[in-house]
């Protein structure tokens, strides 16, 4: 039997990937209202990706699972701080490609609107979301959603993380080395300045309007 793949592109098409085995009992979903996945959108000038409260929809999946086919030099990286977690984006279209936090934790997130497909297609491709988390940050309030992680959901993808670790499926990564634990592609480290300047686009409660996104 073949096995189900999904196909991630940036905007522009650039920087393309394959998910195989995509599947909803595969990958874990869910939406996160955090304030560093929204000023990681504003910082993106993204502000597109975010749904109505200031959610990201994220798909996670095993790093082995996961190739990068195309657009290798237009990778680059931001965290956004020094012990932030690593947002992988196309510079060319300022789409995120995939977050992680080291080889030997092995998971990717990337935006299911990166996949390309409509809210019934993703939802038949991986599910609909288990969860929305840290509705502190939330622009009003979301359905469904809890103040923090969340104990079943942190189970559930600790579970995750875990089978993906003992079924082999932790590599080959392909954003990180796995030698050195180094991201495989340059990064840019945000100072304290401008993550804080990013603070007024974030919620619970926005005092700043993101810029329009640019459509090349």
């Amino acid at each position: 039997m073949v096995a189900p793949i999904a196909t991630m592109s940036c905007r522009c098409g650039t920087v393309r990937g394959t998910l195989t085995g995509a599947t909803p009992d595969s990958v874990n979903r869910a939406v996160c209202y955090c304030d560093d996945c929204q000023a990681f959108a504003h910082w993106l000038s993204r502000a597109d990706l975010l749904d109505a409260h200031g959610g990201s929809d994220i798909v996670q999946f095993a790093p082995g699972a996961f190739t990068i086919d195309s657009g290798h030099d237009a990778i680059a990286c931001v965290r956004l701080g020094p012990q932030g977690i690593f947002r992988f984006y196309a510079t060319c279209c300022k789409t995120p490609v995939g977050n992680t936090v080291k080889p030997s934790i092995p998971f990717i997130g990337v935006p299911v609107q990166a996949f390309g497909q409509g809210a019934q297609e993703a939802d038949r491709t991986f599910g609909r979301p288990a969860g929305r988390i840290m509705a502190r940050f939330a622009i009003g309030q979301p359905p469904d959603a809890s103040q923090g992680i969340g104990a079943w959901l942190m189970l559930r993808a600790v579970a995750k993380v875990l089978w993906w670790r003992l079924s082999g499926r932790s590599g080959p990564h392909p954003l990180m080395s796995r030698d050195t634990g180094e991201p495989l592609f340059s990064v840019t480290v945000l100072s304290r300045q401008e993550r804080d300047s990013l603070r007024p686009l974030c919620g619970p409660h926005p005092t700043a309007s993101a810029p329009a996104a640019s459509t090349t």
